[in-house]
């Protein structure tokens, strides 16, 4: 499985729980996905980055079989993302990191934002 990520500096995106973070390990691949500002900064750590998630994903067919026979896990159902049955069942999930700035439309409180960056392209 793969997907993608880009850094994320806006505190305020941080702090959006409908802006999905993530944490990498060393190797590139995602430890945990969250709505919560992840990392949490009790320390601050000047060289550690934020990460957005953009909700783009690649499967090899074989895996993707076997994750669409598993139930909702408990992590998934408790941040209501699909993303953490795999990780719970131990899957790995490479991320991709891009500079991109991808808009996603995760609530509807997003529509106006959405709108104003289409008309602005017209």
């Amino acid at each position: 499985m793969i997907t993608a990520g880009s850094p994320l500096d806006d505190p305020a995106l941080i702090a959006d729980p409908n802006i999905v973070k993530l944490v990498l390990n060393r190797l590139g691949n995602a430890l945990y996905f969250s709505r919560s500002p992840i990392p949490c900064r009790r320390n601050e750590v000047p060289s550690l980055p934020t990460y957005r998630h953009l909700g783009i994903y690649g499967y090899r067919v074989d895996f993707l079989q076997h994750f669409i026979s598993l139930p909702p896990s408990p992590l998934e159902e408790a941040e209501g993302l699909e993303q953490l049955r795999a990780l719970e069942d131990g899957a790995t999930i490479r991320v991709h990191l891009t500079e991109h700035e991808a808009i996603g439309l995760d609530s509807p409180n997003q529509i106006p934002l959405i709108e104003s960056l289409l008309a602005s392209q017209q």
